[in-house]
């Protein structure tokens, strides 16, 4: 829910080289079911998702702030490219 350009610092902040969605208007955060109508906020999460648009791993809460996790699972789905 965080905008582009606070995103962009983020990602700046901890080097990561993949994007970060901004979601402003709240849409994908209802989709995914993080979005909490009560406080106007939605749960940290981060999701990985392949080529193929398959969510192949999905972190939720505090631990979605370390962006480790992430990290591992693309590392993960780039190995399982380069296998024969």
């Amino acid at each position: 829910m965080d905008s582009s350009p606070a995103n962009r610092r983020f990602a700046e902040d901890i080097a990561v080289t993949f994007p970060l969605l901004s979601d402003w208007k709240r849409t994908t955060v209802k989709d995914y079911g993080l979005f909490n109508e009560t406080s106007g906020y939605a749960a940290r999460a981060t999701f990985v998702i392949d080529k193929e648009g398959i969510i192949q791993k999905i972190e939720e809460g505090n631990t979605a702030i370390d962006p480790t996790g992430a990290y591992q699972a693309c590392n993960v789905l780039e190995k399982k490219k380069s296998t024969p």
